[in-house]
């Protein structure tokens, strides 16, 4: 990777600075060993997963995806991001989101492995002694042993540290004695190793426990029957007197809770990543099928209507790419700091994640809801034959649903950014209120009209987005001061001004990754990039406009209503954008070229 002297900006403060396109990284920048490593993972795709796709979902035979989940380990692919010390590949953080967005084409088995690599291996990596890792970790890199992660409870799901398990200490203090369920564990089936949260006596907060299945009193429940990603196995497990070694706690007692905590941080942002694989292929899929269905004697994809779909499913992928792939090398930019400076390496690791905390919600909310939007509109491409189980798409559309619903749902994702940056703010570790109060200010003198100079490629794309972190500043500065604490009680205002914060940052992706790649290639050959990043900040201006006008409405009235309404009028004006051409313009060069081309 490439280093370059830059302006290195704190997580959330993309909302009140400006980011330069020279600073991010754009997926176009990944080496030739991290395009090997891609493609190694495609070729696994298409020799292991597509062939066996229907026994996969079937799970008729019970050992075909353990089978296929030792390919990938004899491939290095459950290994990235563990060291080699300990039998994995050491591969760096954004390497390990590109193979989390390879493998997101290959439906539930996409689930089978992030939740192995992820919460089942990275809590022993960032959370273990030395002991625990040299034993466990080169198992679980090479897919001798599959792990899965035992947070969930019927009474605890996003309240996760209401959990009822229990762990007792034995009377020679040798072990402990777990008892409880947990549900929705994905892997249980075949897992060899669980990370099971419990409370010790009365303890406020969860400890984590390493558990071998073979430790006993263990035992599960049938296969969960799913609406989709019917091929990763789901299962109840109970915990019965399961005698745990002293020394097979995670951590420290009581430190559940933060383990928990930060290693969804990380599945966020690799969910938000791992929904690629999946836009991608349903929108080539889609292109495909639209070329060859002939209606009133042409491809349907000569209309209008079918274009605007087409062009849209990129557009977004697009802008997911662009955003993804810039927080995570923000994270791996602050790892590195963090090591520089002389911190642990595993602490480091998981305080540059903790640090874009906000970007990693980001990623998996704009991720997960854009995974369901190319779904279905790929059902509704398809036509009568989208609802056919015979074709790709019935089962792309129910295996994308439960992206929303897993590493916190999309509304627990969007009170924690809004919650985190105000929680940021009061500690002063994010300078938002003083900017807050300038805009506050602004609103009531005269708006200076300043011209754009419009030969700078994409000037007034920025100018644009400096006044749409404005209707933030001015709304979320407004929302902060008139509701002050009881701000998360009123969900619904913390939702819009989440959604404010998702538009802008997604737009602005879009945007430095579109002036970053023509800096590189040269404006002419960006013109599709062009398009399709003005179309989504276009449509970004009416979603953030509808999310703050809503808010605005909610805790606001009289003169001072006015005068926000005025402001947020000012700060959304652009100049309108011939979305049609623009859409029709990326759909034609994508029909020529038979595929997602981006």
């Amino acid at each position: 990777m490439e280093s370059v002297a830059k302006d290195s900006l704190n997580g959330g403060e993309f909302l009140i600075k400006e980011s330069k396109a020279q600073d991010v990284f754009i997926p176009e920048q990944f080496t030739e060993e991290q395009q090997m490593m891609a493609q190694a993972c495609q070729d696994f795709i298409d020799t292991e997963i597509h062939p066996n796709i229907e026994e996969i979902d079937s799970m008729k035979n019970p050992d075909l995806v353990p089978s296929i989940f030792r390919k990938a380990g004899e491939l290095g692919l459950l290994g990235i991001s563990v060291p080699e010390e300990y039998g994995g590949m050491g591969m760096s953080f954004n390497t390990s989101m590109l193979i989390a967005d390879i493998i997101g084409a290959a439906g539930s088995f996409s689930t089978t492995y992030g939740a192995h690599t992820g919460i089942g291996t990275l809590p022993i990596l960032y959370y273990g002694n030395e002991e625990q890792k040299s034993k466990y970790l080169p198992k679980l890199a090479t897919g001798e042993w599959a792990a899965c992660y035992c947070l969930t409870e019927p009474d605890a799901g996003s309240d996760a540290n209401s959990g009822k398990t229990k762990a007792t200490l034995t009377e020679d203090g040798k072990h402990y004695l777990i008892n409880g369920q947990k549900m929705w564990i994905s892997n249980a089936g075949f897992a060899d190793l669980f990370i099971v949260f419990a409370k010790i006596e009365d303890d406020k907060n969860l400890t984590a426990f390493i558990v071998e299945k073979n430790f006993g009193g263990i035992t599960m429940n049938e296969e969960e029957k799913k609406l989709g990603i019917k091929g990763s196995s789901t299962r109840q497990v109970f915990f019965n007197d399961c005698k745990v070694p002293v020394e097979n706690m995670l951590s420290e007692r009581q430190n559940g809770f933060k383990i928990a905590v930060n290693i969804l941080n990380i599945g966020r942002i690799k969910l938000g990543a791992g929904v690629l694989g999946g836009t991608r292929t349903v929108t080539t899929q889609a292109i495909k099928y639209s070329t060859e269905r002939k209606q009133f004697g042409v491809s349907i994809n000569s209309f209008g209507a079918i274009k605007a779909k087409l062009a849209e499913m990129a557009i977004r992928t697009f802008v997911t790419e662009s955003l993804c792939y810039r927080a995570g090398q923000d994270i791996e930019e602050r790892i590195a700091e963090l090591a520089a400076e002389g911190m642990a390496e595993n602490e480091a690791k998981l305080k540059g994640v903790e640090e874009f905390a906000l970007e990693c919600a980001i990623a998996k909310v704009h991720g997960s809801e854009v995974l369901d939007y190319v779904v279905d509109q790929g059902v509704q491409v398809y036509g009568g034959m989208g609802y056919s189980a015979d074709a790709p798409m019935e089962r792309a559309y129910r295996d994308a649903r439960i992206s929303r619903i897993y590493e916190g749902t999309n509304e627990i994702n969007r009170m924690l950014m809004v919650g985190m940056l105000l929680k940021r703010a009061m500690k002063g570790e994010i300078n938002l209120f003083e900017p807050a109060m300038a805009v506050s200010k602004e609103l009531t003198s005269v708006p200076s009209f300043g011209s754009i100079d419009n030969s700078q490629f994409l000037a007034q794309e920025k100018d644009v987005l400096k006044n749409l972190k404005k209707v933030f500043l001015m709304v979320g500065g407004k929302a902060a001061m008139a509701l002050q604490e009881k701000i998360e009680d009123e969900q619904e205002v913390m939702m819009n001004l989440a959604d404010v914060m998702i538009e802008i940052y997604a737009a602005e992706s879009a945007v430095l990754r579109t002036e970053k790649l023509a800096g590189i290639k040269g404006e002419e050959a960006v013109a599709n990039q062009l398009a399709m990043t003005q179309v989504y900040l276009s449509e970004a201006i009416d979603k953030i406009t509808a999310a703050a006008k809503e808010a605005i409405a909610s805790f606001t009235s009289g003169d001072e209503q006015k005068v926000m309404l005025m402001g947020l009028k000012r700060y959304t004006k652009a100049p309108l954008v011939n979305t049609k051409v623009l859409r029709r313009q990326v759909a034609d060069f994508m029909i020529a070229e038979g595929k997602y081309p981006f």
